[in-house]
């Protein structure tokens, strides 16, 4: 696993899961975009316009961009907003970033991922996407997923992470 933030992993992996596994088979084109500044708040207008928010814990990798140490956090945010309108789906993402505990500068570096997190992700977002787009069941159990370990780190400090800033991390799942 990587400690740098890749783009491409994210819309590589997102198009062939709908390539080749097929994960959102109904006749729909969906794009993935990246909003490093979206919030998990949906307004009513956004709402009527069939906006829905996920909000995933992963487990990542970060490294500083002033003195390039490196730390693993199993407490990564990665915030997806969705919606389907007239055939097109839209889902834009956004990972938070934690500080370095050393440097205390206040940037946020952003997360790497493993390929397999990456899956994980988009499995239990397109999980969502069925549910609330598509009126299917939802069969995937957040809890106890096939596959995903509980990974231990060290405690989560609140004050160098950026979701915990915007009130919206995984911290207390």
């Amino acid at each position: 696993m990587g400690t740098d933030w890749l783009p491409s992993l994210w819309l590589d992996t997102f198009e062939e899961m709908l390539d080749d596994d097929q994960e959102l088979d109904y006749g729909d084109v969906w794009n993935l975009n990246f909003n490093y500044s979206q919030t998990d708040e949906v307004t009513k207008e956004e709402r009527k316009r069939g906006w829905k928010v996920y909000s995933h814990c992963a487990y990542g990798k970060f490294r500083c961009g002033s003195c390039s140490r490196t730390w693993p956090s199993a407490r990564v945010v990665v915030l997806f907003r969705y919606r389907l309108r007239s055939g097109r789906g839209t889902v834009i993402m956004r990972p938070f970033g934690q500080a370095c505990r050393r440097c205390q500068d206040d940037e946020f570096d952003l997360p790497g991922f493993s390929e397999k997190e990456v899956e994980e992700a988009l499995l239990k977002l397109f999980a969502k996407i069925r549910k609330n787009c598509y009126g299917e069941e939802e069969d995937y159990d957040d809890d106890c997923s096939v596959g995903s370990e509980k990974v231990w780190t060290k405690p989560h400090e609140k004050s160098l992470c950026e979701a915990c800033i915007q009130g919206i991390c995984c911290q207390d799942d």
